[in-house]
């Protein structure tokens, strides 16, 4: 048996998120029906994390195992043949063999994307949040400094997705204004809870607004409760940027 590791850009509009489900179509689904082709094997692989429906990658990750004699530069031009045109595999190489692409991450960066504009846009619009109201951009960098270092994460997670528990480390965490007006969030941690990122955004958000203050943003992060946070931000803002081995 070989183990690879895939580097996966995906745009992530037509699928029902990364993790293969019993009736709509995923990405990790559609990856392993080309494997199998090539390889006349079920393959499995294993993402470094699941991202949801609608949300895009630059660099996911991906591992899998093969018995099959097809070089890792094979492997990448067949399934760039084979798959669709809003999936690309962006690089293929061999692996160790206790390689894992979620158990060997060491952090991931993500970004999320809000479009700050009174009016929409029309090409775009599957990749940004629009906020017609001008965001105070400062309030939203003063909140986020809070969540820098170690700290529990429960009031941005998800409702109905319990873990061991919710404590993260954040290494990262900016906001900046592009000219073209886009309010860009960077955010790299040594993991992620369901909807984090998203529920982090959408109560910076509600700083940016003017509707809680970045000192409130600090509470609602030691209350561990999720009740008092925004809502979730949608996810077509939001990208995996990398992940760090």
């Amino acid at each position: 048996m070989k183990t690879f590791k895939l580097t996966i850009e995906y745009d992530g509009t037509g699928y029902h998120g990364w993790q293969t489900q019993a009736e709509d179509i995923t990405l990790q689904e559609t990856i392993e029906k080309a494997l199998t082709v090539m390889t006349r094997e079920k393959i499995r692989i294993a993402g470094s994390g699941r991202t949801d429906a609608g949300v895009h990658a630059y660099a996911q990750v991906a591992s899998f195992k093969t018995r099959a004699a097809i070089p890792a530069h094979g492997f990448q031009a067949g399934l760039n043949s084979l798959l669709p045109n809003d999936i690309v595999i962006k690089a293929c190489e061999p692996a160790k063999d206790n390689f894992h692409a979620r158990f060997s991450a060491r952090n991931k960066t993500y970004q999320y994307r809000i479009y700050n504009h009174p009016l929409p846009i029309a090409v775009g619009r599957q990749y940004a949040w629009h906020i017609r109201k001008n965001l105070d951009v400062g309030a939203m960098e003063q909140a986020a400094g809070h969540i820098i270092g170690t700290h529990d994460f429960k009031s941005f997670e998800g409702t109905g997705s319990p873990r061991d528990h919710t404590v993260r480390t954040l290494t990262n965490a900016t906001l900046s204004k592009t000219d073209d007006g886009y309010v860009v969030f960077n955010i790299t941690a040594n993991g992620f809870l369901r909807y984090m990122v998203r529920n982090l955004t959408g109560t910076l958000a509600d700083v940016g607004l003017g509707k809680t203050s970045a000192e409130r943003f600090r509470q609602i992060l030691d209350a561990k409760n999720r009740k008092l946070a925004g809502a979730t931000a949608p996810p077509q803002g939001l990208f995996l940027m990398n992940v760090g081995y």
